[in-house]
């Protein structure tokens, strides 16, 4: 499958690593890894497709448990590589979300959707993505996926930064100029979305959703007021994030979420 450019030299340039470090790009992290926590058995073996440097699959390994890599950017696969401990029972190899044909069926407790479905932007692709992540998780078996959520993205980047000229966006058809609902392209990077549209992909598929998660909720819109707080106060602002990250009014309002669901 021909991969988007566009991503490779993103991503050839881009510090995910570090994206994720900061407090309020800790959050996302944080929450993730804490509804993970929730379904890990001892021997739980782990299928991460998309995996980036490898924030997570590290953070696994490192806690005991058997960790498969699945990367597209080979930039992203030599710093995962350079990051393994030799302790780690882990493994990476290049690959693409739409076509796991190298694994098999029924294979994995936990799977992991992070990335790839930020950058899938028609509805095939997409859940082309998700029926290989299903294929390959055991029957009982629990899949992470994560998406980049339009208006969390726009109240931060457009209205509040400025990062993004929303007017442009509307004149260049990018934005619905009556709903706000985005219309991205692969020269875009990422695909935006919103719940309606992840509830439609998941339609077809014979799952059962176990939750709908706000990963970062309001971080990345308060990031300056984040990284500024002492540590008691960011643990605070935790405790609230992770009382209210799936109620239902505030889901929207998000950069990232991440819908889990048992096959």
């Amino acid at each position: 499958m021909e991969a988007n450019q566009h991503l490779i030299d993103f991503y050839t340039h881009y510090d995910e690593d570090g994206r994720l470090l900061s407090k309020h790009g800790s959050v996302e992290f944080l929450t993730t890894m804490r509804y993970i926590q929730m379904y890990l058995e001892p021997d739980s073996h782990i299928l991460e497709i998309g995996a980036g440097t490898g924030r997570y699959s590290h953070a696994l390994a490192q806690q005991g448990y058997a960790v498969e890599a699945v990367e597209l950017v080979e930039h992203n696969i030599e710093i995962f590589r350079q990051n393994t401990r030799p302790d780690e029972h882990i493994t990476i190899t290049q690959g693409n979300a739409m076509d796991l044909s190298a694994f098999q069926d029924d294979k994995y407790d936990i799977t992991l959707l992070l990335g790839p479905l930020y950058h899938l932007y028609n509805t095939e692709d997409k859940q082309q993505a998700l029926r290989e992540a299903i294929r390959v998780t055991k029957p009982g078996g629990v899949v992470f996926a994560a998406y980049v959520i339009s208006d969390g993205c726009l109240l931060d980047e457009g209205f509040k930064r400025g990062n993004i000229s929303v007017t442009e966006y509307i004149e260049n058809g990018l934005l619905d100029p009556v709903t706000f609902a985005a219309r991205s392209k692969p020269k875009d990077l990422f695909e935006l979305v919103r719940k309606e549209d992840i509830d439609y992909l998941m339609s077809t598929f014979d799952i059962t959703r176990l939750h709908y998660v706000a990963a970062d909720g309001c971080a990345l819109f308060m990031r300056e007021v984040l990284d500024m707080m002492d540590n008691d106060n960011f643990e605070l602002f935790l405790k609230y994030h992770f009382a209210t990250c799936e109620r239902e009014d505030l889901t929207g309002i998000t950069s990232h979420a991440v819908d889990i669901f048992r096959k």
